[in-house]
C-alpha cells in the first residue's frame, strides 16, 4: 500500500475530521512483521496542522469502510465521547450465510473475552458479560444468503460477527467466528456514519463506496449498484 492509495480513500476533511475508507485486511495499528498498517501513513496526513490526526475509534483489520480519526486533540476528545456515548450513528452492511428469523429486530446478546493458553483470544456470548446490541435489517435475499443492515447499539470488540454467529449466520469470510470456511473477505462494511459534531450545523453524513470483494454476494442479494 502507498501514500496514494491512502489519499485516493480520502471520503471527508474538514477542520476537525478525516475520514478514510479503510481497505478490508489492513490493520489500523502495526502488528509483528511487515504487514501495512494505517498508521504508518498519519504522519502524511495532516495537511498543515503541526500533528497528524489519530484514530477516534477502531475497525477489525478484515473490516472494511469509513474510518474516522481526530485532526487535532479536541476534536479527539470530542469524537471520543461521542463515540462513548452513542451519538454517533454507523450503519453497516453485511452479507451472511442463512436468514434471520425475522426481517428486523434487536439481537440482545451479552459478550464477553475468552482466551487460550496460546495467548490467543476470542469474543463469546457470555451471559455474565458486557450488555450488547445490535439492530438488524434485511435488505436482500438470495441463494442461501442475506444482505443485511446492522446498528451496532453498543461498542465491543468483534460485535456485528459474534451477533451474528450465534444466531446461526456467520458473515460470509468470516475467519474467525464462521463455521463456514468460505476463502472470502470479510463481508463486512462500515457504510456509513452520521456524526452531529457542529452544534449550528446539520450532522456529517460520510458513506464509503462498497468493496470490490463484497459486490458479487450482494448482487446475489439484489443489490443494484
Amino acid at each position: 500500500m502507498m501514500l496514494e492509495d491512502i489519499l485516493e480513500r480520502i471520503l471527508y476533511r474538514d477542520a476537525s475530521i478525516l475520514a478514510i475508507n479503510k481497505p478490508a485486511g489492513v490493520a489500523v495499528h502495526p502488528g509483528t512483521g511487515d504487514k501495512p498498517n494505517l498508521e504508518a501513513f498519519f504522519k502524511d496526513l495532516a495537511f498543515g496542522l503541526p500533528n497528524p490526526p489519530a484514530l477516534a475509534h477502531r475497525l477489525d483489520a478484515a473490516t472494511s469502510g469509513c474510518l474516522i480519526l481526530g485532526r487535532h486533540r479536541q476534536a479527539l476528545i470530542k469524537l471520543g465521547k461521542m463515540f462513548e456515548n452513542g451519538t454517533i450513528e454507523k450503519v453497516y452492511w453485511a452479507v451472511i450465510h442463512g436468514s434471520l428469523p425475522q426481517d428486523e429486530g434487536v439481537i440482545d446478546l451479552p459478550l464477553g473475552k475468552q482466551s487460550s493458553r496460546k495467548n490467543q483470544w476470542w469474543m463469546k456470548v457470555d451471559p455474565n458479560g458486557k450488555p450488547s446490541k445490535t439492530a438488524y435489517k434485511v435488505l436482500g435475499k438470495g441463494e442461501g444468503m442475506t444482505w443485511l443492515e446492522l446498528r451496532p447499539l453498543t461498542g465491543r470488540t468483534h460485535q456485528l460477527r459474534v451477533h451474528c454467529a450465534a444466531l446461526g449466520c456467520e458473515i460470509v469470510g468470516d475467519q474467525v467466528y464462521g463455521a463456514t470456511k468460505l476463502q472470502r473477505p470479510l463481508h463486512l462494511h462500515a457504510y456509513s456514519i452520521k456524526i452531529p459534531f457542529y452544534p449550528k450545523k446539520d450532522p456529517i453524513v460520510i458513506e464509503a463506496p462498497v468493496p470490490e470483494h463484497m459486490l458479487e454476494m450482494l448482487k446475489r442479494c439484489g443489490y443494484n449498484c
